[in-house]
């Protein structure tokens, strides 16, 4: 049995008001044929397909056109819900996909079931479990303490998972199948990147792999970067295919092929990802971020580097994105976001910490908020705009 572990797609993304389509379109034709090339029996993908619930046409037509071309190559495709996933969304075409070999798990409650191998026999048995939410697994309990709704969550996730492998194991009977389960959440010691968003199912931010059922192996989504959990070689999270975030740069990207043999793991081999669209980050004052563009002067790739500036100087002059445009007027580049270096704006907010808010007035509080955010000229301008409009209509409601 071999199966392909992906996850984290995301497709529909608006990068900086960038389109990723270009990018997915060539990720999942490499996927065909890696599925192909390695005779995949199964394809699953951990959770979060598209960036929204309500996810742009073309990333739509990707996921489908995606399922009727897997078709040709006999393999099975097992399809997670993430929490960026509509329930609705991916149940709409549900029943339709479920005749192209293709099984889709929108929430908690979906039973074990047989993962065929590319002639139809049994491969393995899988336990579908996506990203829960707490009203599918938990009761609510009236008088508990933080402490008791975080151990109450907690148990209600085990006692899920644990249900799912009991479950997994009966259907199994005395066959020599292997058991894989899934998941999409944030488990204790997992590696973050800025594009993933912090979700905390109830009042749990991280589920410990101890408390995990002995699955064969366990396919985790939600966290970008791919790594192992607490060592061990069958909890593992695949990462992103493409990076989501100027933080990942340079990252490389891949999916795991799963080998497994008279039932159980015989190997992990993660494939590297080609890369469609170059991302790089020029960090430092004036004359060091004018030095580090020079690297892609004469570069030749498909389409311009995309660029995040980040600014260290203590002082940020106002001209600085006139000046970043002259420098980058004849590079293949094209700048996507210009910012204030994260320490920076950490030195600021340490700053205006000491400050009380009797000290402050209410637009001062307001700007000086908004000088932290990563917003260009156009986007302050109109968050100011609205801004005032609703101090103004407040105001008007108070005299009145």
């Amino acid at each position: 049995m071999r199966i392909i572990h992906t996850s984290d797609w995301h497709l529909g993304q608006n990068f900086y008001s960038k389109s990723r389509a270009a990018e997915h379109d060539a990720f999942l034709t490499w996927l065909l044929a890696t599925a192909e090339h390695h005779l995949v029996d199964a394809i699953i993908v951990a959770g979060d397909i598209f960036d929204t619930g309500s996810p742009p046409s073309y990333a739509r037509e990707l996921y489908n056109q995606f399922v009727v071309k897997l078709q040709s190559t006999g393999c099975h495709l097992v399809v997670l819900a993430g929490n960026h996933d509509s329930v609705a969304t991916l149940n709409e075409s549900k029943d339709i996909l479920a005749w192209l070999k293709t099984t889709v798990v929108a929430s908690a409650g979906s039973a074990p079931f047989v993962l065929p191998l590319r002639d139809g026999s049994a491969g393995a048995i899988f336990c579908p479990v996506p990203f829960l939410r707490p009203r599918d697994i938990v009761t609510s309990q009236a008088g508990l303490s933080g402490a008791e709704k975080q151990q109450h969550l907690l148990g209600a996730i085990t006692d899920y998972y644990q249900q799912q492998y009991d479950a997994a194991c009966t259907l199994r009977g005395d066959r020599p199948l292997p058991i894989i389960a899934s998941g999409h959440l944030t488990t204790v010691g997992a590696s973050k990147s800025d594009a993933v968003r912090e979700i905390y199912i109830g009042t749990l931010d991280a589920f410990p792999a101890q408390n995990f059922p002995p699955a064969d192996y366990i396919a985790l989504g939600h966290i970008h970067r791919p790594q192992k959990i607490g060592g061990q070689e069958h909890i593992r999270y695949c990462g992103s295919p493409i990076a989501l975030s100027f933080d990942e740069t340079g990252k490389s990207k891949y999916v795991n092929l799963v080998t497994f043999s008279d039932g159980k793991l015989a190997e992990v081999t993660p494939l590297e990802v080609p890369v469609t669209q170059q991302l790089g980050v020029v960090k430092g004052d004036l004359a060091a971020i004018s030095s580090q563009l020079t690297q892609w002067k004469g570069n030749h790739a498909d389409s311009p580097v995309w660029l995040d500036i980040e600014i260290t100087t203590d002082d940020y002059l106002s001209d600085m994105q006139r000046r970043i445009q002259a420098l980058t007027a004849e590079l293949p580049v094209e700048v996507l976001l210009v910012r204030r270096s994260r320490e920076q704006r950490e030195r600021i907010l340490a700053s205006e910490r000491r400050e009380t808010l009797s000290e402050l007035n209410v637009e001062e509080v307001f700007a000086r908020r908004l000088a932290l955010e990563e917003l260009d000229e156009t986007q302050y301008a109109r968050l100011q705009a609205l801004f005032m409009q609703t101090v103004h209509a407040l105001q008007q409601e108070h005299d009145a």
